[in-house]
């Protein structure tokens, strides 16, 4: 069965450019266009992992991670950030609120994105 990921990020060609190429990977693909849907697509689908953004509406990456921390089904999802920015205390903030991995949005390619993921969940 295929590893179920879920994309929380407000920029439309980036989401979509994670979708694409996740899904030529063969991962079931679920997207969020802010924190609020992008937490309650959390909650009801239990995707194996979550590529998140943190600057989005209607809630940030940070709250979406400090309600997902509070809550015990779903605590355990690994999370990688994907992010415009690269700031120490942003990436430590993350870290402590239990993010397995980050992504600088500039500096990334969709490969590395692929190499993170199944790092996480595998194939």
């Amino acid at each position: 069965m295929a590893k179920k990921i879920l994309i929380m990020e407000d920029e439309k060609i980036l989401r979509e450019l994670l979708e694409k190429k996740l899904k030529e990977r063969n991962y079931e693909v679920i997207t969020a266009s802010d924190g609020e849907e992008g937490f309650l697509k959390l909650k009801n689908e239990k995707p194996d992992l979550v590529l998140l953004d943190i600057i989005m509406p209607k809630m940030s990456g940070f709250e979406v991670l400090e309600k997902t921390q509070k809550d015990a089904q779903i605590s355990k999802i690994p999370v990688i950030i994907v992010s415009n920015s690269g700031q120490p205390v942003e990436i430590s903030r993350a870290i402590e609120l239990g993010v397995k991995d980050y992504l600088i949005k500039t500096e990334f390619d969709p490969q590395e994105v692929i190499q993170k993921v199944q790092k996480q969940i595998g194939e």
